[in-house]
């Protein structure tokens, strides 16, 4: 599903983060990748999910060479990655409310009527309901507003999920509770998962294999 090649990855050309990294990820497979804070492995996430283009190296994406990144990849090729991010209020628009941040993709791609009960159906699923999916992520909690951002990052079915430190801010009932709708979503559709994290505990239990970033001295 998801090859990456000798990556070398940052935002400064003469220190990049990510060094000549290479991983793999199967269709249906979860990997996860442990390393602590600063390291890198969110910065290669974002190259795994189109969003940074890397100094280096390639990205094969179910079999296709990537060769456009953020709003030059193909909207095709975008939608096959469903991303949820470690802090929720720095990937959600504070004037949505919790219902249209869950159905944004669908408008994003003409396809709001086609998908307004699957959007539903994702709140429902992740425990967001009634009055909550008419407030606005200023109005509600860390977890509530990370349990929006999972369904709407699984509203267009994505058959891959990076899970960058996604329950790093959660508290143990709501990390357990995404995980489960997590998983449940990679049965139904027999997605990969790239879950990224500093908890081993968690990355072993969730996991196929967990490998660790490298970090340099």
């Amino acid at each position: 599903m998801l090859e990456l090649s000798h990556i070398t990855a940052g935002y400064t050309p003469r220190a990049p983060v990510v060094r000549d990294l290479s991983l793999t990820v199967a269709d249906g497979e979860a990997l996860g990748l442990l390393g602590p804070s600063g390291c890198g492995k969110s910065t290669l996430a974002r190259v795994a999910a189109l969003l940074h283009r890397p100094y280096a190296g390639t990205v094969v994406l179910a079999g296709e060479p990537v060769r456009g990144f953020r709003f030059r990849a193909p909207r095709a090729r975008r939608t096959l990655v469903g991303v949820v991010f470690q802090q929720p209020r720095l990937a959600a628009d504070p004037r949505l409310t919790l219902r249209a941040l869950i159905a944004d993709p669908a408008r994003a791609t003409g396809r709001f009527t086609e998908l307004a009960d699957r959007a539903d159906a994702l709140a429902d699923a992740v425990g967001l309901g009634g009055d909550l999916l008419r407030r606005r992520p200023p109005e509600v909690s860390d977890g509530q507003l990370q349990r929006a951002c999972l369904a709407r990052a699984l509203l267009l079915r994505p058959r891959l999920l990076i899970c960058d430190e996604m329950t790093a801010m959660l508290d143990a009932s709501t990390t357990a509770a995404l995980v489960a709708v997590v998983e449940d979503y990679r049965r139904e559709h027999d997605a990969a998962l790239l879950a990224v994290g500093h908890d081993r505990v968690l990355l072993n239990r969730w996991c196929d294999s967990v490998r660790e970033f490298p970090t340099t001295p």
